[in-house]
């Protein structure tokens, strides 16, 4: 149990006062706090979540469980319901009034995020674990990514994974066969192409493997005659579970899934589908609003961005409308890499730039360092445009900035510097670095995520590069504005899809009149919106939050508006649902202005 200096002073000051208190006072000193009742709670939560999920625990630096695979039958996701919902009695019976401030936002947060997890339950979400970009089939590829490989201990339990994949693989499977009997199955039109995502891992020869690269390359420190016996361990895992659990897949995806997926593309259609979306909208976005007024939102945005893309229109002297335009910018060939190798030294030297110019904007930087990857080639034709991994919990590993290299016609230049600054920094990484690195929020909090937070923080990002320096070629600024109206857009598309009854055609056709996203993005993204209900809207609404927030600061606070202050205090609590942001952000203005001389 984690007890503050603050809470030992307190005990020792009852224990004097108890040398001459009644033998009833002396049992309300022993009774257990609210605050420590929430931290027993909190604690018992986070080793659950650990044990439940030993791929997570990996990954924020617990390496207890480093040998294990998480268990996803239907069994095991009803006992998880059941103990999260006994998290909750416990929960309630914790007298809120009696926390300090800082306890009942973990109180709160914690209510949300437990409340979420187990609606997805209740909405059987469980019996559709995959979607078109992403699943343990898309992700144990790249497990040595993903955990230590230093010591004969650490392959043994690379190993001892490799050897599990099979009954995890055979585990997907029937909960799938049980998701095709409720009907919670994907849309067929986002499993196009499947098939070829998970072939690339069926091979005659284990070195073939992306999970053979470790057996290639080993640390000085293991010995020759060790490296031999977990090489050969490495290679049997491989040929006998590995392999024959990806071809198990491969065939019930052909043979089974595919065949009986559904025809409709909204999750609408779903066994409560409509309740479902709706709660969906309001888990993503964190505010109580409805599927309309999220669409209509969204509309509005489209208008106004519109108008800024065709001032940039005129400003570069194009003779044509904006459709004219946008076929200008998705033909012309020197608005594209020549090379894979160009697209990723592009991005570096932006990244580079960012990097000089971040003391401007903050007044505290993670010492996490990140870096570039290109995406893998297995899901490349089928993923967005780039994505971001975070830094291991323990240091032992940095984030990592994905870009997508496959169909460089579809990967314009100018799109780069908004991009890179969302994903990297001063976006994903630099506000999910710092998070992980603040000691004085309980674990939960350093490691999950409010996606309207995170990704709305992430687009506000592309627009401080207009306060650095960047988005100086009016081609850039475009790309800029395209990626703000491209999320704009989806607050409309996903809306349409889900609740309003729109068709692939008719978002794909939206998104291709109103972005100057290639036709590839566009139905790649489209695909995902499908295969994801609710997520895409997170990034707008959060974004159009923060900067609503900044904007009433700077207008109280005038010359005492300190962009490095409102920066650390938006990131100061980590990831938030937008209520509490709002919260911190007018507390930080009363007390400004309560300063001000």
């Amino acid at each position: 149990m984690r007890v503050s200096n603050k809470v030992v002073l307190s005990l020792l000051l009852c224990g004097v006062v108890a040398l001459h208190a009644a033998p009833g006072v002396l049992l309300a000193a022993n009774e257990e706090s609210a605050a420590d009742t929430l931290q027993h709670l909190l604690d018992d939560a986070w080793e659950f979540e650990l044990r439940e999920d030993p791929l997570w625990a990996t990954h924020v630096g617990e390496h207890r469980f480093n040998a294990r695979l998480p268990e996803v039958t239907v069994a095991d996701a009803t006992r998880r319901w059941a103990t999260r919902v006994e998290f909750l009695e416990r929960l309630k019976g914790i007298d809120r009034q009696k926390l300090s401030a800082a306890e009942r936002v973990n109180y709160d947060i914690f209510l949300r995020l437990t409340n979420d997890t187990i609606r997805e339950y209740e909405f059987r979400t469980y019996l559709m674990p995959i979607t078109n970009r992403s699943g343990f089939h898309i992700s144990f590829p790249e497990l040595a990514k993903r955990m230590p490989l230093n010591t004969a201990a650490d392959y043994e339990n690379y190993i001892a994974r490799l050897n599990a994949f099979s009954r995890y693989a055979d585990q997907h499977i029937t909960v799938m066969r049980h998701g095709i009997e409720r009907g919670m199955v994907l849309p067929a039109v986002v499993l196009e192409g499947a098939a070829e995502a998970i072939a690339p891992h069926i091979v005659d020869d284990p070195a073939k493997s992306l999970l053979y690269a470790p057996f290639q390359a080993y640390p000085e420190r293991i010995p020759a005659d060790e490296q031999k016996r977990l090489t050969a361990a490495g290679r049997r895992a491989i040929l006998q579970s590995v392999v024959p659990g990806f071809r198990r897949f491969s065939d019930f995806m052909r043979r089974e899934y595919i065949a009986t997926a559904r025809g409709s593309v909204g999750a609408s259609a779903l066994p409560q589908g409509r309740a479902f979306y709706r709660h969906r909208v309001q888990k993503f976005t964190t505010l109580d609003l409805s599927p309309e007024q999220v669409h209509q939102t969204g509309l509005e945005e489209v208008a106004r961005i519109h108008a800024e893309m065709l001032q940039v229109i005129k400003q570069v002297k194009f003779d044509g409308d904006f459709a004219a335009f946008v076929k200008h910018l998705r033909e012309g060939e020197e608005f594209y890499p020549q090379s894979a190798e160009q697209l990723m030294k592009e991005v570096s030297f932006v990244l580079k730039k960012m990097d000089g110019e971040l003391p401007r904007l903050f007044r505290k930087l993670p010492r996490a360092p990140y870096g570039i990857r290109r995406v893998p080639d297995y899901i490349a034709p089928r993923t967005t445009t780039a994505y971001y991994m975070q830094p291991a919990g323990d240091g032992s590993r940095a984030g990592f900035y994905y870009v997508n290299t496959y169909n460089l016609k579809s990967r314009p230049l100018f799109e780069i510097e908004a991009l890179s600054l969302h994903e990297a920094v001063p976006g994903h990484h630099l506000q999910l670095a710092l998070q992980q690195e603040m000691r004085d929020l309980p674990a939960f909090r350093r490691y999950a995520g409010f996606t309207a937070f995170v990704e709305g923080w992430a687009l506000y990002a592309e627009r401080l590069g207009l306060e650095v320096g960047f988005y100086q070629d009016p081609y850039a600024n475009f790309g800029r504005l395209s990626y703000e109206m491209w999320r704009a857009c989806r607050l409309v598309v996903d809306t349409g899809l889900h609740y309003l009854g729109w068709s692939r055609e008719q978002a794909i056709q939206y998104m291709a009149e109103n972005t100057a996203l290639s036709l590839h993005n566009i139905t790649a993204e489209v695909d995902r919106y499908i295969s994801w209900p609710g997520q895409a809207l997170a990034y707008k609404t959060g974004e159009l939050k923060i900067r609503a927030l900044r904007a009433t600061a700077e207008e109280t606070l005038g010359g005492r508006f300190d962009i490095r202050q409102f920066h650390e205090v938006v990131l100061g609590g980590g990831s938030v649902p937008l209520s509490v942001l709002e919260d911190n952000v007018h507390r930080y203005i009363a007390e400004e202005s309560s300063n001000a001389p």
